[in-house]
């Protein structure tokens, strides 16, 4: 366990470092709205969802009703179906624990779960339940930070939301560089850019994970390496 927990420490550690400006920020907005941080660390611990965390700053303040939450929850979150969809098979082996693991995957925790090259002496289910232990309680604390001092803070921090982005860049190499077929990769760009052209940078997230997820689907056999055939057969 010990050696568990010190790659789940490591491997999250570029999650903390990515939550410091978004996670502070998300603080000081709660803080200004007028909740203190009792609020802001029962959001974060029971939402965990930081886009959607966002936009319920302006819910509070403006009233919203639930069937309003409700449904912009769904759309701004719809792409955590196809998250849920590539782990269903390893979760399920995980017992009880696949409950907190579907709660707790985030884009980020997904790009570290996607990214998980395990050792041998590394218990694997401990690793994605201490990994995604590990990404929860930053965003909770660092948000409950934020709510305190982030105020205080005297430096300018436009732009350094971007740092989830670059996140998301390096996890991506990391995976193309060990990758065999590099032809998801390929697919989802292209979907991307064309759903981009279409439907614009508001709207074209959904739509290219279907079209992604429908050519993968279709381009399956292609995708996949053979199973070498046991002896005997």
């Amino acid at each position: 366990m010990p050696k568990t927990l010190r790659y789940a420490i490591k491997h999250s550690f570029p999650i903390f470092i990515s939550f410091v400006p978004v996670a502070l920020a998300y603080g000081v907005l709660m803080e200004s709205a007028g909740y203190n941080f009792v609020w802001t660390g029962a959001c974060s611990f029971f939402v965990l969802a930081g886009s959607l965390q966002y936009l319920m700053v302006s819910f509070f303040a403006g009233g919203v009703s639930l069937a309003t939450v409700a449904v912009m929850a769904l759309m701004v979150n719809s792409r955590h179906i196809f998250y849920g969809l590539s782990f269903i098979e390893k979760f399920r082996s995980f017992g009880l624990w696949k409950y907190f693991l579907i709660f707790s995957l985030t884009d980020e925790n997904y790009s570290l779960h996607c990214s998980h090259n395990f050792p041998d002496d590394i218990n694997e289910k401990w690793a994605y339940v201490v990994t995604a232990s590990m990404a929860w309680m930053y965003w909770v604390v660092l948000s409950i930070a934020g709510a305190l001092i982030g105020t205080l803070i005297p430096f300018d921090t436009t732009g350094i939301d971007f740092a989830l982005t670059a996140l998301f860049i390096v996890i991506l190499i990391e995976q193309m560089k060990g990758a065999d077929n590099r032809l998801p990769a390929l697919l989802a760009f292209v979907s991307s850019i064309v759903c981009l052209i279409f439907f614009g940078p508001s709207n074209f997230i959904l739509p290219s994970l279907l079209i992604t997820v429908a050519l993968l689907t279709i381009l399956r056999a292609r995708i996949e390496p053979e199973k070498p055939e046991k002896e005997g057969n």
